[in-house]
């Protein structure tokens, strides 16, 4: 009998507990059970809604209509549909009336004109850069005198790889507000250049011919667009010349390891038709209208 009787008590302990009133407010009440089961409620939604953005992901991906930054929109719209989706389910159930956005709606006002600024600015600039794609992932995007890679787009910012493996992760509103170079927005075809100096008296034209082979053997550049080689003008020190091409790049570092191999190509080429690469020099003129006063001294031992 004890034994029942604890048990009873426990459960009508259990029971009290289960139906706690937290909150009342004229005819509106919330109780601990209403919290508790919009929790769960919010808890699978969430879960469910990744395992369905997930899934669109898959099924557009294969689509050939649809590119990586559209499926990457879609998915972030679906996922924005089923929070709010999620969130309008579990607020009834937690005894919180929808009308409550009425209020949050002046408080999120306030909000922002305190201090939020920034933060409703980076989401609003981030819908913008899904919306507009000036940069999309895998762009390549040189800022502030740095390249990377577009590697994710998020609410608040921009995720950069760059190629020396550290992610750099920058506010939305910057790509609106600031310079940016992208690299492939139109498409990954991007020109380089190779720049060098010869000596003075220098075979200009074996030289153009050099460059030009040179560049017509590298695997990367562009065979069917054209390569050319520019005699630039008379330095000061040298016969400068500048071979121009096209590659297509799918990471920042390609560009520059076709730029470092047509360097290797040219050094060599050019020593071996006898071409100087010409360095910095200056020629000293003695003034000879004066004579030079020479003097000899003997160092005492």
């Amino acid at each position: 009998m004890q034994s029942e009787e604890l048990l009873i008590n426990a459960w009508e302990w259990i029971a009290r507990i289960w139906n706690l009133e937290l909150y009342s407010s004229g005819d509106s009440q919330i109780q601990l059970n209403q919290i508790v089961i919009a929790l769960i409620v919010i808890f699978l939604g969430i879960s469910i809604s990744k395992r369905v953005t997930s899934l669109v992901g898959k099924r557009l991906s294969k689509l050939e209509k649809f590119d990586n930054n559209t499926v990457f929109i879609l998915q972030k719209i679906v996922s924005y549909l089923f929070s709010v989706i999620v969130v309008l389910i579990a607020m009834p159930i937690a005894g919180i009336p929808i009308t409550i956005f009425t209020v949050l709606g002046g408080a999120l006002a306030i909000g922002v004109g305190f201090g939020a600024q920034n933060l409703f600015n980076n989401l609003m600039s981030g819908i913008i850069l899904m919306l507009e794609k000036p940069i999309r992932i895998g762009d390549i995007i040189e800022y502030s005198g740095n390249e990377g890679r577009i590697a994710d787009i998020g609410n608040r910012c921009v995720r950069i790889r760059r190629s020396d493996g550290i992610d750099v992760l920058l506010p939305n509103s910057y790509f609106l507000e600031q310079e940016v170079i992208n690299w492939t927005l139109g498409d990954n075809d991007v020109r380089g250049s190779v720049s060098i100096g010869i000596a003075y008296g220098s075979d200009t034209i074996k030289a153009k011919q050099l460059m030009e082979n040179a560049a017509r053997g590298h695997d990367k550049v562009r065979k069917d667009m054209e390569i050319l080689v520019l005699f630039e003008e008379f330095g000061d020190n040298a016969l400068l010349f500048t071979v121009l091409f096209w590659t297509r790049v799918s990471r920042p570092m390609d560009l520059r390891r076709i730029q470092s191999d047509l360097r290797f190509q040219l050094n060599k080429e050019f020593n071996e038709a006898g071409i100087v690469i010409a360095f910095p020099q200056r020629d000293l003129h003695l003034d000879t209208l004066s004579p030079l006063e020479i003097k000899l001294r003997r160092e005492d031992s």
